[in-house]
């Protein structure tokens, strides 16, 4: 097996396609449907079924012909394809949005980074594929059920849970510094509600000059996660932003924008931590309202946002299919350690 590794873990596999591969079908109308392999498993479609055992050692990017004579093309999923279609247990941090927050917090090959909110898994997938052999994930998550689906889909996307990654449930608060002493962290990425209750926690687990990367979804978050960050005295004046992706239609001569995009998903905010005792120079600007009262810190309150609940009969169902996905992906790479000796070509 080859591909890109985090210690010694192929995320992707190259070669023909094994029992345990996860297979992206498109069909005649371009409709997308992913599936795990198993010999003599099938997968039933609008048009016939379509045998597993037809697609098992047929190299990646090949034609398979169902049972009605139907053709799908099957690829392995690229890790964009592989989040938007695994279990989800919260919303996802969307492929657009993970790349801005690697390429904003700076996340490169041999990073301790801190991750909070980790909801699903999927920016936890981005950051392991980031930080690289060297580097260490401590990921963060308050509910046992979100952990639990998230633990499914990075030990499916990997076939192990990997090494360089460490998952805590409880509040970042009280248990970043257990898991990682003050001024080790390179990044902070935290992916949550009320970013702002943290900010104090990660100032201290931070290095000096270090990036903390807040994503929040509305504009209240955005302003009170600013003015906690200024407040505190410890980073750089924030930066915020948000990324809009707007495909194109391109067919010979007809070039035009998609009718729709992908717009507003989330803001990014990001600031750098300073050395301790340092004092930011005032800044020159024009004057704008800064001033807040008790009305604004109410609209800021958690309540007040509308947090998305997932019901518990969903949630169980998602959590399950996690760990029917994870259970697959243990055991294609048992079989190929049985094939291998144990051995690991980038190990």
């Amino acid at each position: 097996m080859t591909g890109a590794d985090v210690e010694g873990i192929e995320p992707v596999a190259s070669g023909p396609f094994r029992p345990g591969d996860r297979v992206q079908l498109t069909g005649p109308r371009g409709h997308l449907h992913t599936i795990t392999l198993e010999p003599g498993k099938v997968f039933h479609t609008h048009k016939g079924p379509l045998l597993h055992d037809a697609i098992i050692g047929r190299p990646d990017g090949s034609v398979v012909v169902n049972e009605a004579g139907i053709e799908h093309l099957a690829l392995r999923p690229l890790l964009a394809d592989f989040v938007m279609s695994m279990p989800r247990g919260a919303a996802i941090v969307y492929p657009k949005d993970a790349a801005q927050i690697l390429a904003q917090a700076d996340i490169f090959p041999g990073a301790t980074v801190v991750e909070a909110g980790v909801g699903s898994g999927a920016l936890s997938l981005w950051l392991l594929r980031a930080i690289g052999p060297g580097g260490r994930l401590a990921s963060f998550e308050r509910r046992d059920e979100f952990a639990d689906v998230a633990r499914g889909n990075v030990e499916t996307f990997f076939g192990r849970v990997p090494e360089a990654w460490s998952l805590t449930v409880g509040d970042l608060r009280d248990e970043l510094p257990t898991v990682v002493p003050d001024g080790a962290a390179d990044r902070v990425v935290l992916d949550m509600l009320a970013p702002w209750e943290c900010v104090d926690a990660c100032a201290a687990a931070l290095k000096p000059g270090g990036v903390l990367l807040c994503y929040v979804a509305t504009v209240t978050q955005l302003s009170r996660v600013a003015e906690s960050i200024r407040d505190s005295g410890r980073f750089t004046r924030p930066i915020s932003s948000e990324t809009m992706v707007r495909g194109w239609h391109v067919e010979g001569l007809a070039v035009r924008p998609d009718h729709r995009m992908i717009a507003h998903t989330g803001f990014l905010i990001t600031a750098r931590r300073l050395a301790p005792g340092t004092v930011l120079p005032d800044l020159k600007r024009r004057a704008s309202k800064t001033e807040y009262g008790q009305e604004d810190v109410e609209a800021w309150t958690p309540g007040a946002l509308g947090e998305r609940v997932v019901s518990p009969k969903s949630l169980r169902k998602r959590v399950r299919e996690s760990a029917e996905a994870a259970r697959l992906a243990r055991e294609r790479e048992q079989a190929d350690d049985e094939a291998t000796g144990g051995r690991h070509p980038v190990d």
